[in-house]
């Protein structure tokens, strides 16, 4: 069974993803120019798995139009890697510190794949030990 491990990193604190599987990574999506809680006080100690960053981000248009995006790209490679009976597939989001945007984009990601493929997934908040 394909597993899609998704992660969530920081570009700034050098939490880049690994891969562990010697496949030479996969998507990484660039979450910096969606809108960013992390420039208001009241978001700034929460991340993006908190009801009211969740609120602020799903609120903008554009957080919808992004996830759109990478929705269909996603889909068109879990649909050809389970053809072809692949393992593993990276699916990585980065923003400025790897708290808000990317950690959403990732757990939206995560729901959307379960809810829609037989995979095994794997979700991983690199910098969750700073937030969490």
């Amino acid at each position: 069974m394909l597993t899609v491990t998704i992660t969530s990193f920081s570009f700034i604190h050098g939490s880049k993803p690994k891969d562990e599987n010697g496949n030479g990574g996969g998507f990484i999506f660039d979450c910096r120019a969606l809108p960013n809680p992390g420039r208001y006080d009241e978001y700034r100690a929460l991340s993006g798995k908190d009801t009211p960053v969740v609120k602020f981000l799903e609120k903008e248009a554009e957080v919808e139009v992004f996830l759109a995006s990478v929705f269909n790209l996603v889909t068109q490679s879990v649909k050809k890697y389970q053809e072809r009976n692949f393992e593993n597939l990276m699916v990585n989001f980065g923003c400025t510190g790897g708290q808000h945007r990317s950690v959403y984009c990732a757990e939206r990601l995560n729901e959307f794949l379960k809810k829609n493929f037989k995979i095994n997934s794997k979700l991983i908040h690199l910098r969750e030990k700073v937030w969490g």
